[in-house]
C-alpha cells in the first residue's frame, strides 16, 4: 500500500548507489518489508514506489531516489528492518548505468570472465568451424522441441507490476480458508505491525483508565428531515455527502465547551484542559481500526466538517495517512452504526477522557406528548474515564448531544 513518503539517505558505491531504510518519525525506529513493488532489473524512474514498509502505526512508502535500474535486493519481504540499514542498490541513468567491478573482485573473476568470454565465442561461431576445431555440432531440434520454446508466452514488465500489486493485496487481506465438510484445517498469518500496536493500546487503555459507560437514546427525526431537505444541493454545490457525522461532530464540539472535562487529559499529576477540540475520527480499514483527526474542528461548519472527514477517510482507506494525520486527538467518535451495529461500548483512547459511540438507527415506539408513535432512534453511548470525570457530567455531556441532535436549530444558537 502507497503511504507515507520519506527521505532518503544513500551511500555511493563506485556508480551504483545503496539506498537505505529511511527515517520514519522521531517515535519509530524500525518495521516490517512487507512488499516490493518491483523486481531485480527492473528500470524505474525518480520518486517511483520501491517498497513498502509496515510499522505499528502507518506503511511507508521507499522511493526511487532518482532513475535507474535495480541491481540487488539487500532484504527479503516480512524482514524486520531498521531506520538506516541498507535496502537496495540501484544504478542511475535512464537504463541504469553499468558499475564498474570492484578491484579486489577483477583480480579472482577474471580467468572465469575470460573462460565464459571463451565459451560463448566459440557458441556462437558457424557449425562448421566448430567442426574443424574437433566440437561435433549438435542435432539440429526436433519439431516437438521447437514448437514449446515458440508458443512459450512472454512476460512482459507490465504482467509482472500486475502479478506484483495482486501480490501485495492478497498480502494485506486475511486469507479465506476454503470449508470442506469434515476438514479440522487450521490457517495462520502472522499479526501486522498496526494490529499489534492495537492491541497493546486497547488493553493498555483497560488497564489505565477507570472506565464506565453510558446510554441515551436520541430521536433522529428532526436531523433526518434536515438532511433529506438540503442533501442534493450540499452534493449539488459543494460534492459532498451531507451525512450525520458532521451534524454529531459539531454538537460534541458545543458539548465538550460545557463539559470541559471531557476534552481534557491526564499528564502525571496534572489534569490538561483545553480550549480547542481536535476531534478524533474511528475509521476502519482492512488493517485496523485508525483515527485520524480533525484539527480544531470546534471552528469548522458542518460543510467544512463533511469535507475534511471525506478526506481523511479517502486517505485511510487508500492507506495515505501520515503520523501528523493521527498525532494527537482530543476527544473520539466512532460509528459502529454503518456496519449496522446496535449497542456497544466503544474503548477510550488514551490519554484522551472520553468516546462516542454512535449506532444503528431502529425505528421504535416512543411516547410523544402522550401518544405512541414510531420513530427513528439511535442508541448512543459514552465511555469515559472516572478519574477525570463523574457520572453527572457525563450524564451532562450526552444529554446535551442529544438536545443538540434532535434540535439541530440549537447548534445555530449555541455561544
Amino acid at each position: 500500500m502507497a503511504a507515507q513518503r520519506a527521505q532518503f539517505h544513500s551511500t555511493r558505491l563506485i556508480q551504483a548507489e545503496t539506498v537505505k531504510v529511511p527515517q520514519m518519525a522521531e517515535s519509530i525506529s524500525e518495521g516490517t518489508l512487507k512488499s516490493w513493488s518491483k523486481q531485480v532489473g527492473d528500470t524505474v524512474s525518480a520518486d517511483e514506489e520501491i517498497a513498502t514498509i509496515e510499522t505499528d502505526k502507518i506503511d511507508v512508502s521507499v522511493n526511487a531516489p532518482m532513475a535507474g535500474k535495480i541491481v540487488k535486493f539487500l532484504a527479503n519481504e516480512e524482514d524486520t528492518v531498521t531506520v538506516g540499514q541498507d535496502l537496495f542498490i540501484i544504478e542511475p541513468g535512464e537504463g541504469g548505468a553499468s558499475s564498474p567491478v570492484p578491484q579486489e573482485q577483477s583480480s579472482s573473476e577474471s580467468g572465469k570472465e575470460a573462460s565464459e568470454a571463451s565459451s560463448v565465442k566459440d557458441s556462437e561461431e558457424p557449425k562448421d568451424q566448430q567442426v574443424e576445431k574437433g566440437t561435433p555440432a549438435p542435432p539440429p531440434p526436433s519439431k516437438s522441441d521447437t514448437q514449446p520454446s515458440s508458443e512459450a508466452p512472454k512476460e512482459s514488465k507490465k504482467d509482472v507490476e500486475k502479478a506484483s500489486e495482486k501480490s501485495k493485496k492478497d498480502k494485506d487481506s486475511s486469507p479465506a480458508p476454503v470449508s470442506v465438510p469434515g476438514s479440522r484445517n487450521e490457517t495462520r498469518i502472522k499479526m501486522s505491525r498496526m494490529r499489534l500496536r492495537i492491541s497493546e493500546r486497547l488493553k493498555e487503555s483497560q488497564n489505565a483508565a477507570a472506565s464506565l459507560t453510558t446510554f441515551n437514546e436520541i430521536d433522529m427525526s428532526s436531523l433526518m428531515e434536515m438532511r433529506s431537505k438540503y442533501k442534493d444541493s450540499i452534493q449539488k454545490e459543494h460534492d459532498i455527502k451531507f451525512g450525520f457525522m458532521s451534524a454529531f461532530t459539531k454538537a460534541c464540539t458545543l458539548a465538550l465547551k460545557e463539559v470541559p472535562a471531557a476534552n481534557a487529559s491526564i499528564e502525571g499529576d496534572e489534569i490538561v484542559y483545553r480550549d480547542y477540540v481536535d476531534l478524533s475520527v474511528a475509521v476502519a480499514t482492512p488493517k485496523g481500526l485508525v483515527t485520524p483527526v480533525l484539527r480544531n474542528a470546534e471552528g469548522m461548519s458542518l460543510i467544512q466538517i463533511e469535507k475534511e472527514i471525506a478526506a481523511v477517510g479517502k486517505k485511510a482507506r487508500d492507506g495515505k495517512l501520515t503520523l501528523e494525520d493521527m498525532a494527537g486527538g482530543t476527544f473520539t467518535i466512532s460509528n459502529g452504526g454503518v456496519f449496522g451495529s446496535l449497542y456497544g461500548t466503544p474503548i477510550i483512547n488514551l490519554p484522551q477522557a472520553a468516546v462516542l459511540g454512535m449506532h444503528a438507527i431502529k425505528d421504535k415506539p416512543v411516547v410523544v406528548n402522550g401518544q405512541i408513535v414510531i420513530r427513528p432512534i439511535m442508541v448512543v453511548a459514552l465511555t469515559y474515564d472516572h478519574r477525570l470525570l463523574d457520572g453527572r457530567e457525563a450524564v451532562t455531556f450526552l444529554v446535551k448531544v442529544r438536545d443538540y441532535i434532535e434540535d439541530p436549530r440549537k447548534m445555530l444558537l449555541a455561544p
